[in-house]
C-alpha cells in the first residue's frame, strides 16, 4: 500500500467524484478522478482474468475507450504487459523505435486514436490481479515521481472499488451501515479482504486465488457484499469447508 496520507488523499478525490455523481463509489469514480488530478488525457479500466475473457469496464473519453478495446482485441500493449508481469508499465512515446517493435500494431493503432504516451497500472491485491488501469496522454512525456505515486494510490483505490463492488446492485448489508455512507476505509477493507483471504487457504488447502473466487461466490449467493462476508471470516463468525455447499456461519448453524 502506499503512505496513509496519499492514499487518504487520493480516496477523498474518488468519494467527492462519486458524491456528484450521487453514487455509492465505482470504478468510473476512480478513472474520472485520476484524469483530473494527473497530467493525463484520460484514463480506463479493464476487468482481466487468466482464467475468463477480459473486458473494459470504464473510460473517461473516446480515445481511452478506443486504448481498453485495441489492447484487449489485439492482445498486446501496455495494459496486457501490467497485467502479466504484475508491475507497472509506463511508455512515455509511443513512437520510440523499441516501443514499435514491442507492440507493432497496438503503437500504431493508439497513435491514430490520439494517445502518444501511455502508463498502465496492476490493480493488486497479494496474489490477486482483477484488471488495469491505463492512463494516456496526447504528449510524450514520463509522469514524475509525485504524480506516479498518485497513480499508484489511484490503482490501490480502484482494486479496493473493483473487490468490493456491490453485486447484483444489492442493498449495504455490512453491518449495518447506511448507503449514504458512500465511501467507506478503503484500507481497512483491502486488510481484511486480503487478511479473509489467507485464513481461507488454510482452511479450503487451496491458492489465494481460488480462496478469494470462493469468498466472493459465498457474498454473491448470499446477497452481501464482500467486505462483508470478509469480516465474518476474520472474526470466525463464518468458516469454509472444502465442499462449495457446506460454508457456514455461526448464525447458520
Amino acid at each position: 500500500m502506499r503512505s496513509d496520507s496519499r492514499s487518504s488523499r487520493i480516496q477523498v478525490l474518488v468519494a467527492e467524484q462519486a458524491a456528484r455523481r450521487g453514487a455509492r463509489v465505482g470504478v468510473v469514480d476512480v478513472c474520472t478522478a485520476a484524469a483530473a488530478a494527473l497530467p493525463v488525457g484520460g484514463a480506463g479500466l479493464s476487468a482481466m482474468s487468466k482464467s475468463a475473457a477480459s473486458h473494459p469496464l470504464c473510460s473517461t473519453d473516446d480515445v481511452s475507450e478506443q486504448l481498453e478495446e485495441l489492447q484487449l482485441t489485439l492482445g498486446e500493449g501496455p495494459c496486457v504487459d501490467a497485467f502479466t508481469q504484475g508491475s507497472a508499465v509506463l511508455t512515455p512515446d509511443l513512437l520510440a523505435t523499441q516501443v514499435q517493435h514491442r507492440w507493432s500494431v497496438f503503437a500504431d493503432a493508439a497513435l491514430e486514436a490520439g494517445a502518444r504516451a501511455v502508463f498502465a497500472f496492476p490493480l493488486q491485491m497479494g496474489a490477486i490481479s482483477p484488471g488495469v488501469l491505463d492512463l494516456y496522454s496526447q504528449a510524450p512525456g514520463q509522469l514524475d515521481a509525485e504524480e506516479l505515486a498518485d497513480a499508484l494510490a489511484f490503482a490501490d483505490t480502484a482494486t479496493l472499488v473493483l473487490l468490493d463492488s456491490r453485486i447484483d446492485g444489492e442493498e449495504d448489508l455490512a453491518g449495518g451501515r447506511s448507503t449514504d455512507r458512500r465511501f467507506e476505509d478503503l484500507g481497512a477493507y483491502r486488510a481484511e479482504i486480503d487478511q479473509a483471504t489467507g485464513m481461507l487457504t488454510a482452511q479450503l488447502g487451496v491458492c489465494a486465488e481460488e480462496a478469494f473466487v470462493r469468498l466472493r461466490a459465498h457474498a454473491y449467493a448470499r446477497g452481501r457484499r464482500l467486505a462483508a462476508v470478509a469480516a465474518d471470516v476474520v472474526a470466525r463468525r463464518l468458516t469454509f469447508s472444502p465442499r462449495a455447499d457446506t460454508d457456514q456461519a455461526d448464525d447458520e448453524a
